[in-house]
């Protein structure tokens, strides 16, 4: 036991949570993945690249975590480097799925989107401790925030809708908790509203064609995704088009046919009809196999998560520390919530993974990262209160002892005046 507690440390609660996703993310991305297994025609490929994944983020997190806090800042620099890796993505990346967001090197695709999220959050956190004042932040930071995110959004959103309007909430609410004046943060609020609005009436009524000239295929799915999803017409099930909206249609009968405690694992029937089962609809097999139970562990899985953070970062001894694990465990939260959503159709299909339990590559191992920060800043906090609590302990020995040796000396002095008393009056 003596041994556990010496090779992990930091936050118990974190590293157990930690290792409740990577057994979940086993077993449900081993059920999800038949239609790899039928295209492969070998039915382990999948799970054992799967899991040699998983065992090399858990590589990651225990080396991560021992790493000191200070270090951290200089992955900063990745930033400048992932525009780079953007622009290369932007030109002639790989193009799955129908979208342009990976570099092939031959045995890996590696997504540039993810080191990118990564590097701001790391460099939106710095900005808001160097420019931390007493009454708030100082109104200088705001300038340096907006020109490093709106260069990463803008080589993000044209492949990458989605990551770019979870970035842009992340280092909306970092800002807000970071105390940027709030007559800046409203300003931005409105410019992104009203942004928001031109762009949906955009996809909305220019022609598909116009979009495909351009070489903004994308919004032309945007748009399908959008009208799809609030199209209020009830369409009898004998005329409902299953090829055209099948992730939607399956994902609502792996729903529609769990119940309490599920099917089981390994009983999914959807999976092998639901495209993507294994990534950005994992959640829906997850209630299928799980049943309903299932689906709120896993979601309070992560808000147990995020109010650990919470309380690692009220025991920050410095603002960097603190901002950075709230926006990483914004980050995790919003985008495990945006996956969450669409498998249930609350909104319209947004293609993100849900972090620390979907199949993939670059997340896998870049969300390895935010456990092995969390980790490492706890584990800073916790021997920080500890080294407290022992100064605090000796200064308590220290008055201790200081008073027994005043007592004793006094009830010395008071023995010594009683003999001499006595012996007066003998005399």
């Amino acid at each position: 036991m003596d041994l556990l507690k010496k090779l992990f440390k930091g936050d118990r609660i974190v590293w157990i949570i930690f290792m409740l996703f990577c057994l979940i993310s086993i077993i449900e991305v081993f059920s999800a993945s038949s239609t790899l297994t039928f295209k492969s025609g070998d039915h382990w490929r999948p799970i054992t690249s799967h899991m040699t994944l998983i065992m090399a983020g858990t590589i990651i997190v225990f080396f991560t975590h021992l790493m000191p806090c200070r270090w951290f800042k200089r992955l900063n620099m990745l930033l400048p480097i992932s525009w780079w890796l953007l622009l290369v993505v932007l030109i002639k990346g790989a193009m799955t799925n129908g979208a342009r967001r990976w570099i092939d090197m031959g045995f890996f695709q590696f997504q540039p989107s993810e080191v990118a999220k990564m590097a701001l959050i790391i460099s939106v956190a710095i900005t808001l401790a160097k420019f931390q004042q007493e009454d708030g932040t100082d109104r200088k930071a705001f300038k340096y925030i907006l020109i490093s995110t709106g260069i990463t959004v803008m080589l993000i959103v044209t492949e990458n809708l989605s990551t770019a309007a979870l970035l842009c909430a992340t280092v909306f609410i970092m800002m807000f908790i970071g105390r940027v004046p709030m007559k800046q943060l409203g300003k931005l609020f409105g410019v992104c509203a009203l942004g928001g609005f031109l762009m949906i009436g955009a996809i909305k009524f220019v022609p598909d064609k116009a979009w495909d000239a351009v070489g903004l295929h994308r919004l032309t799915t945007w748009k399908s995704r959008l009208d799809n999803h609030f199209n209020q017409a009830q369409v009898p099930a004998a005329k409902f088009d299953i090829d055209n909206d099948a992730q939607v249609a399956h994902a609502n009968i792996a729903i529609a046919t769990s119940n309490i405690l599920g099917k089981g694992p390994g009983n999914s029937v959807q999976r092998d009809f639901l495209s993507q089962a294994f990534s950005d609809f994992i959640y829906a097999i997850i209630i299928e196999e799980l049943g309903l139970v299932g689906g709120a562990f896993v979601a309070m899985l992560y808000i147990v998560l995020l109010l650990r953070i919470g309380k690692i970062a009220r025991g920050c001894d410095e603002s960097y520390y603190a901002l950075l694990i709230i926006g990483i465990g914004v980050l995790l939260s919003i985008q495990a919530m945006f996956n969450m959503l669409v498998a249930v159709g609350i909104i319209p299909v947004t293609g993100q993974p849900l972090p620390l339990i979907s199949k993939g590559g670059t997340s896998i191992l870049i969300n390895s990262v935010y456990i092995g920060i969390i980790l490492s800043i706890s584990r800073h906090v916790y021997e920080m209160q500890a080294k407290k609590e022992e100064e605090e302990a000796l200064k308590e020995a220290q008055l201790h002892d200081a008073a027994v040796s005043i007592l004793k000396n006094a009830a010395l002095e008071l023995a010594e005046k009683d003999s001499q008393d006595n012996n007066k009056e003998i005399n």
